[in-house]
């Protein structure tokens, strides 16, 4: 399983140095909506839990302990519609997985590993780690479009950064294309509990989307965005029993251990739908504020953004591209990403994310009306 490091592209937050400059020169300072991590704080009840199990100096189970494995079939049961239990192994924060797991399951040179054509970029990183040839892709079009040849195909819905959500319909299709020719899918979900416009995000081992058959079949999720656990990573990779018990014999020879005081306090957090309930509607405030704010400034959010933790937006007049709306946003001390970030399909467009706390989002909001003046 050899690692390409040499094949990865340049890091691309790096770039915004000059732009977080410019943005922090802006009297009041700069408000940083780039980046979605969590500010708020993680709930008492999982920070209990990580005390509860401080003392324990033995090897946590890279399987996860009985705790953990019951709380997370108990929660895909329970909130995403997954019958009977699929496969299930802790993972380390659901990253390491997106960009480790092509290697894992032993892909390389000749093989094809497809994505969404606006996409966090650790899909394409994936793929060059582990010697396989990446490829951005509609995955909101009919497969039938889709080219011959392809090994694995990454989905993401609710997607970042543009927060589009695949339907049951849409995702069975997937599922039929990918069997019919020999692929497998992974599904990132971790926005699945953040619909905004839609009722809901579903799974790809939804029993509705897979009839119960996982063969060829992953999910991913985390604690990150639900529960404000991104500083814990914890996480879970879900589906083909096969394959997940293959992938948790790689961890277990290479010491990829979720520390137990993390598994158990992941467990408190997925029996407790009241914290991620209460989280949501934080967010949904903090949207509404953003949203009327970037109409305000005369600018556009795509629709289609019905779920997640950004907004995807652009100048419908074409005045500026996305790093034009980048600098002009610097200009009044507010830090968003550009959108070919996340793949040439991204160009034009801005990620603005709604992980502030509410003074920051209020903030600027109360700036963003005078961005017209500056384009």
């Amino acid at each position: 399983m050899p690692l390409y490091s040499s094949e990865l592209p340049d890091f691309p937050w790096d770039s915004l140095t000059p732009v977080r400059e410019r943005a922090a020169e802006y009297p009041g300072g700069a408000v940083d909506l780039t980046i979605g991590t969590p500010v708020d704080p993680v709930p008492d009840a999982l920070q209990e839990a990580l005390c509860e199990r401080s003392d324990t100096p033995g090897y946590p189970p890279t399987i996860g302990t009985p705790e953990l494995r019951d709380a997370i079939s108990g929660w895909l049961v329970r909130r995403r519609g997954v019958t009977p239990a699929p496969g299930i192994l802790p993972t380390l924060g659901s990253k390491e997985m997106v960009a480790l797991l092509p290697a894992f399951l032993g892909l390389g040179e000749g093989d094809v590993v497809a994505f969404p054509e606006v996409a966090y970029p650790t899909y394409d990183v994936g793929a060059r780690l582990a010697g396989a040839t990446p490829l951005p892709l509609d995955t909101e079009a009919d497969p039938a479009s889709w080219p011959a040849g392809i090994s694995m195909l990454w989905l993401n819905s609710p997607g970042n950064p543009n927060g589009h959500v695949l339907g049951v319909e849409q995702l069975r299709a997937i599922v039929a294309w990918a069997r019919e020719n020999g692929v497998v899918v992974a599904s990132d979900e971790c926005y699945g509990e953040l619909p905004w416009d839609v009722s809901e995000a579903p799974s790809i081992l939804d029993a509705r989307v897979c009839d119960g058959d996982y063969t060829g079949l992953f999910c991913l999720y985390s604690l990150s965005k639900q529960s404000n656990l991104a500083g814990y990573r914890a996480a879970f990779i879900a589906g083909d029993p096969e394959r997940i018990a293959a992938l948790s014999e790689v961890r277990k020879h290479g010491g990829f251990l979720m520390p137990a005081p993390v598994q158990h306090a992941m467990a408190v957090g997925l029996n407790d739908d009241r914290h991620v309930a209460a989280q949501r509607e934080i967010y949904r405030r903090r949207r509404a504020v953003l949203q009327e704010a970037v109409a305000a400034a005369g600018l556009e959010s795509d629709p289609h953004t019905v779920a997640g933790l950004y907004l995807w937006v652009t100048d419908p007049s074409g005045r500026v591209d996305g790093w034009g709306l980048v600098r002009a946003f610097a200009e009044l001390g507010i830090i968003v990403a550009p959108g070919d970030f996340y793949g040439v399909a991204g160009k034009g467009r801005v990620r603005i994310s709604l992980t502030a706390t509410d003074e920051r989002v209020a903030e600027a909001a109360d700036r963003m009306p005078r961005l017209p003046a500056i384009l």
